[in-house]
């Protein structure tokens, strides 16, 4: 079968496809055939050594696809159930063997391509909205990236639970798409933190998410009114350098966070409990999934490289 692997930490033409033997699962794993592959930003990291690993390995953490094979002593799935996963690496090939704590359901209703592309930033976007700083009607809330797979569906939930949001966003293109997933107002990022305030008549936002990371966590700052949340929910320009917490205070009694999927679906049960109100709300309306890119698997380094480039909307898929 084809897969994509990275022998070593680089640029996205260190993604190499190649032949390999199909996986056999293990004891309490399921063989997944992946019909869509999810591209993410974590993916990049993981490439270029960001964050580190064993070497080599195959990368991609999000797919949906159909069970064909179940290891011994794996319960709960069959051949021929669909089922979606994010949470584990190894997506980029045509089928994966997945531990069953990591698989979900895919319901009825729900195609394999949609789910691969709201799965992961889904479960993201949910908690960040729900539960790292839970948002509320009236509040204003900035979110950077907006037009990207898990900025457009912070706006979508924020909007859903009776935020008013300001968007972020690189051009008209992503403006447009940032205005119909719920967005009241668009902004470009040059000083940003100002336009919000002159927005908000000075008050400032409640809570920003902050995905861009180096380029943009001053002007995050700035923006914020009193007692406002920085949430930090990713790094694609960098990281943020140490912070002074004077900083803090000087803003206005300020908070700031780094939360990770990880501590908010830290066992089985409250993955699917959350996956299944990720795809409850898309299939309600309330979400929706946007693919503005499907490669064929071999291409996985152009995917990598549209996003580092901040060339996509929404969502962009390999199909082994």
């Amino acid at each position: 079968m084809k897969t994509v692997r990275v022998h070593r930490p680089g640029g996205a033409d260190q993604l190499v496809a190649e032949e390999s033997a199909a996986p056999e699962p293990g004891p309490g794993e399921v063989l997944v055939a992946n019909e869509a592959v999810g591209v993410n930003f974590i993916d990049v990291y993981y490439r270029d050594g960001t964050y580190p690993g064993e070497l080599p390995f195959v990368p991609g953490q999000e797919a949906a696809g159909t069970v064909v094979a179940v290891g011994e002593g794996a319960t709960g799935f069959a051949p021929g159930d669909v089922v979606a996963y994010a949470t584990h690496r190894g997506a980029y090939g045509a089928r994966t063997a997945v531990p069953v704590g990591k698989l979900v359901p895919v319901p009825a209703g729900v195609t394999p391509a949609d789910a691969a592309a709201v799965l992961l930033q889904g479960l993201a976007a949910h908690y960040l909205t729900h539960d790292t700083r839970p948002v509320r009607p009236g509040d204003t809330v900035v979110v950077l990236a907006a037009a990207g797979g898990l900025g457009r569906l912070l706006v979508q939930l924020a909007t859903h639970l009776g935020a008013s949001v300001i968007a972020v966003v690189s051009g008209a293109e992503k403006e447009k798409v940032a205005r119909e997933a719920g967005a009241r107002h668009a902004v470009r990022y040059e000083e940003f933190g100002q336009r919000v305030r002159e927005l908000t008549g000075g008050r400032g936002a409640h809570v920003v998410y902050d995905s861009v990371g180096a380029a943009t966590w001053a002007d995050s700052l700035a923006a914020l009114g009193r007692r406002g949340t920085l949430v930090l929910c990713g790094a694609s320009s960098g990281p943020v350098p140490p912070l002074d917490t004077g900083l803090l205070r000087a803003g206005g009694s300020l908070y700031v966070t780094r939360p990770t999927l990880g501590d908010h679906v830290p066992d089985p049960g409250t993955l699917r409990e959350r996956a299944a109100q990720v795809f409850a709300l898309l299939a309600e309306g309330r979400i929706s999934a946007l693919v503005s890119r499907t490669l064929p698997l071999e291409q996985a380094a152009l995917a990598h490289r549209l996003l580092e480039e901040r060339a996509t909307v929404g969502k962009v898929l390999l199909r082994p």
